[in-house]
């Protein structure tokens, strides 16, 4: 089963995102972009949330956006529009966080992205395959460096012009900020929360679990 439809905390991954959004009373649509082939959407099981759907995902994450970006015309979006992405395996969104990226860049020039300084102290792996697993090539500096999160905050326009250039020069890029600095901008981060993780590891679950049970979303 795709991981943004295990239940956790008695919700769906992807009920805690839809209802974050629909708290924000500031957004016109919310739009769930899935494989034309995915059986497992119901959107029986989150009555009461306000979507809609379209069947437009691709084979990456940056296909499955760009066709979003155009589905999003037929709720009379205009290039000047701004536009949020959101992975579906961050339950943790809350919609003050939302509120907080929208607050901070309605009026950036470029627009930016949730996220947080690295932590972290960061290993570079050896390239070349050796016995017993990987090995360290060196250790990288983490000044400067943050951990992208979502939601992403653009332009319509800007953003599907990124995305095309992207796509003329073969690159397939995984995330939104990617593109827009491939247009040669410089998109604004603005601080994000842990709580706001990726669930990507089996064990990611459990921790999703604790965080959803215990601190509900506000």
């Amino acid at each position: 089963m795709p991981k943004q439809y295990r239940a956790v905390a008695g919700h769906e991954l992807l009920h805690y995102t839809l209802a974050a959004f629909d708290a924000c009373s500031e957004f016109t649509q919310t739009l769930v972009v899935i494989s034309p082939d995915d059986n497992h959407f119901d959107a029986r099981r989150f009555a009461g949330l306000r979507f809609a759907v379209r069947r437009k995902g691709g084979a990456s994450r940056q296909a499955s956006v760009y066709n979003g970006l155009i589905a999003l015309a037929d709720f009379g979006a205009t290039d000047n529009d701004w536009v949020l992405v959101h992975d579906a395996a961050r339950p943790g969104i809350t919609p003050a966080l939302i509120r907080s990226l929208v607050e901070a860049l309605k009026d950036d020039p470029v627009g930016g992205i949730m996220a947080l300084p690295v932590a972290d102290t960061l290993k570079r792996v050896a390239p070349q395959h050796v016995p017993g697993g990987p090995r360290i090539e060196r250790t990288e500096a983490r000044d400067g460096l943050w951990q992208a999160q979502t939601p992403q905050m653009f332009r319509i326009g800007m953003l599907r012009t990124a995305i095309e250039r992207a796509q003329q020069e073969g690159h397939d890029l995984t995330d939104e900020a990617s593109a827009i600095e491939w247009l040669g901008h410089s998109p604004r981060l603005v601080q994000g929360s842990l709580r706001n993780f990726k669930v990507t590891y089996p064990e990611d679950f459990a921790l999703a679990e604790a965080i959803l049970s215990r601190n509900p979303a506000n």
